[in-house]
């Protein structure tokens, strides 16, 4: 029985750094025995099938033939469709009557709790907003990602130290569950 999962790449074919193109993903993937491999965008998200491992193990086991292969490392999460669909449905703000620029999640590589981002001022970023879902991070941005303050601060090293983080638009988020589903 094979699991459909998501793979997030994190930092690759931003501004011009870490180029990995798609095919060469996909090409990669397939190496990895893995099937039913596609990519979504330039930035570094493939769905593929596995018959073997977690979601842990197949980060792991893509990073490194990244590194091996392309000679950079690059941060990898990998998640199944039931993880993905659930973080799509538990979103606090109502992202079906926002711009898919409004809305992001960042994904995190492991469990984070509120002590985390008590730091963080949250008041004093408003309108923006961010809420803790399992393993995520929403992100409420009215001017999109790019403007936003708080996006700035969820992002500092004293917050995501020890975690590997990436985040997407909310259009990302549906279509990763869209292409991992059934």
């Amino acid at each position: 029985m094979t699991t459909m999962y998501a793979a997030l790449l994190r930092g690759v074919n931003v501004g011009g750094a870490r180029k990995l193109p798609m095919a060469d993903l996909r090409t990669l993937l397939t190496d990895l025995g893995h099937d039913a491999v596609r990519t979504y965008l330039q930035s570094g998200q493939a769905v593929f099938a596995a018959a073997h491992g977690d979601e842990d193990s197949l980060a792991a086991e893509l990073a490194g033939a990244i590194e091996k292969r392309f000679g950079f490392a690059v941060d990898v999460i990998v998640r199944d469709h039931a993880y993905l669909k659930a973080v799509a449905e538990a979103c606090p703000f109502p992202a079906a009557e926002l711009e898919a620029k409004q809305v992001h999640v960042t994904y995190f590589s492991a469990p984070v709790d509120a002590e985390r981002f008590a730091a963080v001022d949250g008041p004093a970023f408003l309108p923006e907003e961010f809420r803790l879902g399992d393993r995520a991070l929403y992100l409420y941005a009215p001017d999109g990602l790019g403007r936003s303050k708080l996006a700035e601060a969820l992002a500092r090293p004293r917050v995501t130290k020890g975690v590997v983080a990436t985040t997407r638009n909310w259009n990302t988020v549906v279509k990763l569950v869209e292409m991992t589903g059934p």
